[in-house]
């Protein structure tokens, strides 16, 4: 589904990714992990086309990304459904509007009444039934989390990333939103790409792990084989351990 080979991207002067070569299978589960600022925002949205690297290749489903113009690559994203690290909701629209935006983006010819069933049928899938005609103020943060996550879903797309999904939720909210995305997940078959720093949350999750740090791959593999790496920065950083070259 997505291939990137070699992949280097350097934002006002500063190297951000190096060399960056991985492969994701159709239906395949990634989580991405490692230091504050090591590439792992960057890197998704590298793959959403927002970056342009400087070298290398990018494919999403069979397509060259790196060198399309700016139309093309908005029909790319529409295979890809985000949900943004700080939720990223409109203030300005009721949570069936925010979570029927990409749907009406979509497809232009839905009837306003057409948005909101589709967006209510969704809403009831995340737990929030009832919440239609609120406004985005109104909530807690699970569920601006479930929002997200409805409005991240509702076109049915392909590829998903979420950018730390559980940032800042208790660890009772944190294990129900994995457990929502484990059944939005198996319902869809859908590509996922996550990013968390609530390590062990993610890794109960996911099924693959790439470890960025510095910009540069140091893992990337099965989730189950990651205690065995012996790179010194991922062993520390698995561990918790406070010492070391991070």
């Amino acid at each position: 589904m997505i291939r990137c080979a070699s992949l280097s991207l350097t934002l006002s002067h500063r190297p951000v990714l190096h060399e960056l070569s991985w492969d994701l299978a159709a239906g395949s589960v990634w989580g991405i992990i490692g230091p504050p600022a090591s590439g792992k925002s960057v890197l998704v949205k590298t793959l959403c086309g927002l970056f342009t690297p400087q070298r290398g290749t990018l494919h999403v489903d069979g397509v060259e990304m790196t060198r399309l113009p700016e139309p093309a690559r908005v029909d790319v994203r529409r295979k890809m459904g985000m949900l943004f690290q700080n939720n990223a909701l409109f203030d300005f629209l009721r949570v069936w509007e925010n979570v029927a935006f990409p749907l009406a983006r979509q497809d232009p010819e839905l009837s306003r009444e057409e948005l909101a069933a589709r967006a209510g049928e969704r809403l009831r899938a995340v737990g929030l039934a009832g919440s239609e005609e609120k406004w985005p103020s109104e909530l807690s943060g699970g569920m601006k989390k479930r929002v997200g996550i409805a409005r991240a879903t509702i076109c049915n797309a392909p590829v998903l990333i979420y950018d730390e999904p559980t940032a800042g939720l208790d660890p009772v909210t944190t294990s129900k939103i994995y457990d929502l995305l484990t059944d939005l997940r198996t319902r869809h078959a859908s590509t996922v790409i996550a990013i968390s720093s609530d390590i062990p949350a993610l890794r109960r999750f996911v099924e693959n792990v790439l470890f960025l740090h510095q910009g540069r791959v140091l893992y990337r593999g099965p989730e189950a084989g990651l205690e065995a790496c012996e790179d010194p920065v991922v062993y520390q950083f698995i561990r918790g351990l406070g010492e070391g070259p991070l």
